[in-house]
């Protein structure tokens, strides 16, 4: 029997963070010696070092989500807030990772997916708790929601809509990557929560 293809795009999704780090890092350095010059302290420069730091979180973080997770493996706990951190600075969201230890490469695919989901909830923001006992639990809660039903109905489709737009590619990816590895997704709201369990 053949070996099964490779996941080509999540190899292109893992290619593209990792050429688009090191020169993102450059102008972050390049920034950093500005500031410690004269011409570093208007607003123009602190604009494009919060610009840079927040590109290098979401770079961070779409290379968990959207790059190679096999092979082993596995994501530290620390770098995983380190990236959430550096992700919502600044905004009105907030996200409080509960699970302890190094985190399977895989399952934190899996959760980053589902935070990506539940994001797009919280137009207004709110906050998003991550906790695991075994299964995987990520809820959002927020004074106000915005929850498109059928878009959400992916989540739990045999096959997901392939007409998804690009923004919201997390829906289609989530359960198609949760059957690969053995597991479902399953999605709740009730009052100001939402929730997703895998």
């Amino acid at each position: 029997m053949a070996d099964p293809l490779p996941d080509f795009a999540a190899l292109i999704g893992s290619r593209i963070c990792h050429d688009l780090i090191s020169p993102l890092g450059a102008i972050g350095n390049g920034v950093e010696l500005l500031e410690m010059s004269e011409a570093g302290s208007g607003p123009e420069v602190a604009l494009i070092s919060e610009s840079v730091a927040n590109a290098n979180a979401r770079i961070r973080f779409f290379r968990v989500a959207y790059g190679a997770a096999g092979g082993g493996g596995s994501v530290s706990a620390s770098e995983i807030r380190s990236i959430l951190a550096a992700m919502t600075a600044g905004s009105r969201l907030k996200i409080d990772w509960q699970v302890a230890g190094d985190v399977p490469r895989p399952v934190a695919k899996l959760a980053f997916l589902a935070l990506q989901c539940l994001e797009t909830a919280l137009a207004w923001g709110g906050e998003i708790t991550v906790t695991s006992d075994g299964g995987w639990q990520v809820e959002a809660r927020a004074a106000r929601l915005n929850v498109d039903a059928a878009l959400w109905s992916n989540l739990s489709a045999a096959t997901p809509d392939p007409a998804v737009a690009p923004a919201q590619v997390q829906f289609a990816l989530l359960p198609v990557e949760a059957r690969a590895q053995g597991r479902s997704v399953i999605w709740s709201q009730s009052g100001d929560g939402v929730t997703i369990r895998f």
